[in-house]
């Protein structure tokens, strides 16, 4: 190896990047691999069987042989977790996961992300996969506040194969139905990458979107894979100005204003009260304080329908989207924003929002008013 003293930090790194390839690349090196996987691996693989018995360890073997390639390393594991478990897996993922590596206390929960945990655990997640199901939340929704608040819907399929671009518009949201970001816009068909498309997308359909990304986002469990086309919607400009409400105990309290989403520009985000003005806190990027945001005329319409929506809900995320014409349309019910483990700017925002869930059994009393 060359004398390092001479190289710069990046040379050095480079350099040790292609010795260690080199190294995990040799035929000795994969041999001797191979020959101790069965010990490095024995006392692990007999302690799993041990708290997990027979059934769920095949499980467990079964599912990884299937899922390692095209999903992650812990697919397996969350797909064959048991309930009693779930606590301390979610424990143990949280410290790792969330950006303070906090530990995460179930039995005296503060802040938002604590509370969105508790939730998952004991809030019922399990039984509003049809709400968060994008195909079936429909009937839902059209039951509610009716159908003019549906983006139109162009067709639904179980297999990509089955659909007939051909009979699509030129510009068209393609999603499917049981995760969060799979979703294909489709803005010149004649530019359309269908090969890329079919690769994604059938992809998507063979994961459970829970128990890819871990955290047991639990309301994907039962969801049925399907595909979907919606029309594409947007405002002048090619923007879509989308309006996440955060509803707690049926009640608005909190919106989140997303803009230049599907712009050239910065995508810009803005927290604010119902009453439209802005708070001092904002989520994955720094604040960005803009006095002349402009209120939007249905303002109360949208706060109405939010309110409507999550009506029996300790803590919901209603999503939707205001046009150009003044038309409302729904977007999407989420009970676990970004499955609580946003990054918070400044850190007090956590635990204001937090404040805002009201945990039956856990809190005394909800709290009121505004940051």
């Amino acid at each position: 190896m060359e004398d390092m003293s001479e190289l710069t930090a990046e040379e050095q790194a480079k350099l040790l990047r292609h010795e260690l390839e080199a190294v995990y690349g040799s035929s000795s090196y994969k041999i001797g691999r191979a020959v101790t996987w069965l010990p490095r691996n024995a006392k692990r693989g007999l302690k799993y069987l041990l708290h997990n018995g027979p059934v769920i360890s095949a499980k467990y073997i079964y599912t990884y042989a299937k899922y390692h390639k095209i999903a992650n390393k812990d697919y397996a594991y969350w797909a064959c977790l048991q309930k009693k478990d779930y606590p301390q897996a979610l424990k143990k993922w949280f410290q790792e996961t969330n950006y303070t590596h906090t530990p995460l206390d179930l039995e005296h929960p503060k802040s938002f992300s604590e509370k969105t945990q508790w939730l998952k655990l004991y809030g019922g997640f399990e039984d509003v996969y049809p709400l968060v199901d994008k195909y079936t939340v429909r009937e839902w929704v059209k039951e509610k506040i009716g159908e003019e608040y549906l983006i139109p819907l162009l067709g639904v399929w179980d297999r990509f194969d089955d659909i007939d671009f051909d009979k699509l518009p030129d510009k068209f949201m393609l999603k499917v139905n049981h995760g969060a970001g799979w979703n294909i816009a489709v803005q010149d068909k004649s530019k359309f990458d269908k090969a890329d498309a079919k690769r994604k997308i059938e992809g998507w359909l063979k994961l459970n979107y829970c128990y890819l990304m871990g955290g047991l986002d639990v309301q994907y469990i039962h969801i049925k894979p399907r595909i979907i086309a919606e029309k594409f919607i947007e405002n002048d400009g090619g923007d879509l100005y989308d309006y996440k409400i955060f509803c707690f105990n049926g009640e608005p309290k909190i919106i989140l204003h997303i803009e230049e989403r599907y712009t050239d520009k910065e995508e810009r985000m803005f927290f604010l009260d119902t009453d439209w003005n802005q708070l001092p806190f904002n989520i994955n990027v720094p604040l960005e304080l803009d006095a002349d945001l402009p209120r939007p005329a249905n303002l109360e319409k949208m706060l109405d329908i939010a309110r409507t929506l999550s009506q029996g809900y300790t803590a919901v995320r209603v999503d939707l989207y205001s046009l150009n014409d003044g038309s409302i349309k729904f977007g999407e019910m989420t009970f676990t924003t970004e499955s609580g483990i946003s990054r918070w700017h400044p850190e007090s925002a956590n635990e204001y929002m937090g404040s805002l869930i009201h945990l039956p059994g856990v809190d005394d009393t909800p709290a009121e008013g505004n940051a």
